[in-house]
């Protein structure tokens, strides 16, 4: 019986910007809506140092006991900015796993929301969705790997039955690709071709286990594919090549043209979270060789190339992030004591009874023997 190909499939590679910050202008070229403009990335640049400042507070925060773990974002800022930046604030909306903080900023989340969270404060994740009080079009962030892309993907769904103009992204690392919950989502939305696109951070590591031991692939991105995904693998440390593939996917998405698979590759510079110690499975080579990629000095070396930057003005946005950082860490820290009657209130759209009785057993029982209970100032919660 005669042979023939049923399938075949190639997935390109993008870097835009080399290490050295030259800019491959033919990928690239002047005029192209996929190209950011220098002023753009003078932008993006001043946010990458402003956020990277309040990502090592944060760590600091933890390592002094006024937050309970942290998971730095540190070495990722190109990959959530870039493709942040391709999405439409006010239109498009964000799914996160916990390593997007850049995106959710740039899109007006206010960083007090990330830092109560991981201060264990419920009201972290209670974010106003109509751009308000520092809120965004975010859900919040997800800490289970990988169910966030079903919910992505039913969003998305509910924008095209509505015929909205709105894309959504969702963010997630490569060791989601393992979880079934990425190939239900993939399988839902490419069948369905709703306008999502799933955006792969892939950093190297799962936690400890390194890429090549969770998955025989050759890259992570040629997943999609079997569901007839549009797949792309992009230097995630590249803001431009970060842009143009998010920028692209976007166009892709609301024009019906598919669904896009986006393959990150960067590396977390820092430990998986404030709980882990990378030094027990990472050779200080490979976070070397990694270091001087970082996607900072990248950046800044292509500003400096165009003579848009110099020592002056790094002082300069250093300075305004030192003030940003510290009045976001003051509200945190001197943010009201939640009241004891919440627990009871945002779990039922009307309080069954036995919850009221609880919720009524609780005031006028327990407060003469744990005062405590009516809740703790923000002085007392740090003492604690």
């Amino acid at each position: 019986m005669p042979k023939r190909t049923v399938y075949s499939a190639t997935i390109e590679h993008i870097q835009c910007l080399d290490e050295s910050g030259k800019l491959d202008t033919k990928l690239v070229p002047e005029g192209d809506p996929s190209r950011l403009t220098d002023e753009q990335v003078v932008f993006l640049y001043e946010r990458m140092v402003e956020y990277r400042h309040l990502d090592e507070t944060a760590f600091k925060l933890q390592r002094s006991g006024r937050m309970y773990t942290y998971p730095q974002n540190k070495g990722q800022e190109a990959a959530a900015l870039g493709s942040g930046y391709a999405m439409k604030k006010g239109v498009d909306y964000l799914v996160p796993c916990y390593r997007e903080n850049a995106a959710l900023f740039l899109h007006g989340l206010d960083p007090r929301y990330i830092l109560l969270h991981w201060a264990g404060d419920e009201r972290g994740n209670a974010i106003p969705q109509d751009g308000t009080d520092g809120g965004a079009r975010c859900t919040p962030i997800a800490i289970p790997i990988g169910t966030q892309m079903l919910h992505a993907t039913g969003m998305a769904w509910a924008f095209k039955m509505q015929k909205k103009e709105a894309a959504v992204i969702t963010y997630f690392g490569d060791g989601a690709t393992s979880e079934g919950d990425f190939h239900e989502a993939m399988n839902f939305a490419t069948v369905y071709n709703v306008p999502v696109i799933f955006f792969c951070q892939n950093n190297q590591w799962a936690i400890s286990v390194p890429r090549d031991q969770q998955m025989n692939s050759e890259t992570v991105c040629q997943k999609g594919l079997a569901y007839g995904a549009h797949c792309i693998q992009v230097d995630g440390n590249d803001l431009f090549a970060v842009y143009k593939a998010t920028a692209e996917a976007r166009h892709r998405a609301l024009s019906g043209a598919g669904v896009t698979m986006i393959e990150a590759l960067t590396y977390r510079l820092a430990d998986h979270t404030t709980a882990d110690d990378a030094r027990r499975y990472r050779s200080s080579e490979e976070v070397a060789s990694w270091q001087a990629k970082d996607p900072m000095i990248r950046t800044r070396k292509y500003l400096e190339n165009q003579g848009l930057w110099d020592d002056a003005k790094q002082a300069t946005v250093m300075e305004r992030a030192e003030v940003w950082t510290k009045r976001i860490v003051d509200e945190v820290l001197n943010y009201p004591a939640p009241h004891r009657d919440e627990m009871f209130e945002h779990l039922f759209a009307e309080i069954p009874a036995e919850q009221r009785r609880q919720r009524e057993t609780w005031a006028t029982h327990s407060l003469g023997q744990f005062p405590e209970q009516a809740g703790l100032s923000a002085g007392a919660r740090d003492a604690r």
